[in-house]
């Protein structure tokens, strides 16, 4: 008996190590480059799909891909860019390997387009024709450009003397970016009023210093030569949100808010958002709980408030969407803030994540009365972050304001790529707020100051009275955020034909200049615990201590490059000396470690933009 025993025992175990090693080997990991058929150049960012599988991966910076746990029978990749035909490959049973060279797009994208100002050829549109991703359905499909961008008015220099306080604003949006890199993957200069060079700049980590005291963000400044303008100054600003481990974060209560009208059922659009919300469904926790609200020619409920315990659930919801219909923006944003208002956590983060194109055209659509929508729901304590998707019918200026009334931040997904930064690498920044109504004053020394002038956050300056008004609005920084701003500044004593004459007056104190004469300026910021709705006031003295170029930071430099690059993509009145070679340069000798490659992804776009520039594409 025991003999047999023993014997069914030996069986049983053989068995068992035969069945997994027969799973093992049921599934695959698949790697490969991709490159330029022409040139043979690696292509990052481009797409790869296991057709009819949940199985997808973005090429890095040098064009490489990696495919895990894909079946072993013979399956179908499809390899996706802007700019290139799509490719669909064979693998075969037990390949591993799949290289592949994409050729561009140049037929489809010369083809003539209707626009909603006339019919031209691609080479005479503006940048908005970038809008049309070529090979697409909305390509093919599309005859009217109706991307809306707010007008910028650049930022001028003020005399010290005349205006020696400015006060605006935190971001940490960086939205534009992304949409700029769309612009350019696709042939095209982005429209001036796309670029907002503080979201350019605010794409990148900088490696600024944790926050060592009591309050959640730490404050560093860096002064140098403005490597653009002959004998004006820089002047970099840097704020560090403190990091929060995960398992520190407060309980999150969020509600999807997916926009599931037809305007979104192109595979850049609805597709992409349910692959970036799985991403954000991995990163959840068993205290944290979603719901998911659509809306289409109405809003509804698709998924009660239910445990990130049950991420298969909330995945199977996600992966249930399709689209159709108009869009009734007004009337899910509504839905939404009351579905998190039912699971409300009181010491918690409430959060609605609205995921559109931002094309609302049924019920309350309006700009104005979207604002005051929003504006009222954010009493509530639930805050608002909106992700852009999409081109061709892109509202940058409706999601925008959107994300700022409504206390959260604004990004735009042109790629998976993207998503995974978002959602995966960034999680906590995008999701965990740890100072709210982040606002900036600074009160310029006109011994070492003769006019200053801010890069940038146009959109974001307030007046010098909202500095201490508590019920003014202003940006939110979340766990880990940082926040970059960069003035140019005319030193004293030197002329510059960017300043405007004007009369002296009469009545300033002029002792209070030289009674702090090593001061360059002082810096003041409030912010807001979360929970709270009284602000506290951080104040910083900065010495007047310029550094030479060569002993600058390489996070200062690499600032700078992308600071110049956004001035040449505006065509700056400012831009002053600039190149886009110059800024290459600058960019590639400031790189730093550069494990995840978003920094030589820049080199590669302004080396691409200067290409353009040079062929005369024309822009709004």
């Amino acid at each position: 008996m025991h003999i047999l025993f023993s014997f069914f025992l030996l069986s049983l175990f053989f068995q068992q190590k035969e069945g997994a090693a027969g799973s093992a080997d049921t599934t695959r990991t698949i790697t490969g480059t991709v490159t330029d058929l022409l040139n043979s150049q690696p292509l990052p960012g481009v797409q790869i799909i296991v057709k009819n599988k949940r199985i997808q991966a973005v090429t890095d910076t040098s064009g490489r891909y990696v495919l895990r746990n894909v079946p072993s029978e013979p399956q179908m990749l499809t390899f996706t860019f802007i700019g290139y035909k799509a490719t669909t490959i064979p693998v075969k049973k037990g390949q591993v390997v799949a290289d592949v060279q994409l050729a561009p797009d140049i037929q489809t994208l010369n083809e003539v387009v209707v626009v909603d100002y006339g019919t031209s050829q691609k080479k005479d549109l503006t940048g908005a024709v970038a809008s049309f991703v070529p090979g697409s359905p909305l390509y093919t499909r599309a005859r009217f450009n109706t991307e809306d961008y707010s007008a910028i008015n650049e930022n001028r220099f003020h005399d010290a003397r005349q205006q020696p306080v400015t006060t605006f604003s935190a971001d940490v949006d960086r939205a534009s970016y992304s949409n700029v890199r769309r612009f350019i993957n696709a042939g095209n200069l982005p429209p001036k009023d796309a670029v907002r060079i503080e979201e350019l700049i605010n794409y990148f980590e900088y490696a600024y210093p944790q926050p060592t005291g009591n309050d959640p963000i730490a404050i560093h400044t860096e002064l140098s030569e403005s490597p653009w303008n002959k004998g004006l100054q820089l002047l970099r600003i840097g704020l560090q949100a403190r990091t929060i481990s995960a398992e520190k974060l407060p309980a999150a209560n969020l509600v999807f808010l997916i926009d599931v009208s037809g305007s979104m059922q192109h595979e850049n659009k609805l597709p992409l958002v349910q692959s970036a919300l799985n991403l954000l469904v991995d990163q959840l926790r068993p205290q944290d709980r979603v719901a998911m609200v659509v809306y289409a020619g109405a809003a509804g409920l698709v998924l009660p408030s239910t445990p990130g315990s049950e991420r298969q659930r909330i995945k199977e919801a996600i992966n249930d969407l399709q689209a159709g219909g108009s869009t009734a923006g007004g009337a899910g944003i509504q839905l939404a803030y009351q579905t998190a208002l039912e699971s409300f956590q009181k010491e918690g983060n409430n959060r609605v994540i609205l995921a559109t194109d931002g094309d609302f055209n049924v019920g309350e659509s309006s700009d104005a009365a979207l604002q005051r929508l929003v504006e009222e729901k954010r009493k509530t304590g639930i805050y608002l972050s909106v992700l852009g998707f999409g081109m061709g019918n892109f509202k940058d200026n409706k999601l925008e304001t959107l994300a700022d009334k409504g206390n959260g931040n604004y990004a735009y997904i042109d790629n998976w790529q993207e998503a995974q930064k978002i959602f995966a690498k960034e999680f906590g920044g995008t999701i965990f707020t740890v100072a709210k109504d982040v606002k900036l004053q600074l009160e310029f020394n006109p011994a070492h100051v003769k006019a200053y002038r801010l890069i940038g956050y146009e959109n974001r300056m307030l007046r010098n009275e909202d500095f201490k008004d508590d019920q003014k609005d202003a940006g939110e920084m979340g766990s880990g955020h940082t926040v970059t701003a960069l003035y140019e500044l005319i030193p004293a004593g030197v002329e510059s034909p960017y300043l405007a004459k004007s009369d002296s007056l009469k009545y300033q104190k002029k002792e209070m200049a030289t009674a702090h004469k090593d001061e360059l300026l002082n810096l003041k910021i409030r912010y807001k615990h979360p929970q709270e709705e009284k602000s506290q006031l951080l104040e910083h003295p900065v010495s007047h201590r310029p550094q030479s170029w060569a002993k600058t930071s390489d996070d200062f430099r690499f600032t700078a490059a992308v600071a110049g690059f956004g001035l040449l993509l505006r065509d700056s009145e400012y831009k002053g000396g600039a190149t886009f070679d110059q800024m290459a340069a600058l960019a590639r000798e400031a790189l730093g470690p550069d494990t995840e490659g978003y920094r030589s992804e820049l080199i590669r776009l302004i080396k691409a933009a200067k290409t353009l520039d040079n062929s005369g594409v024309a822009r709004k």
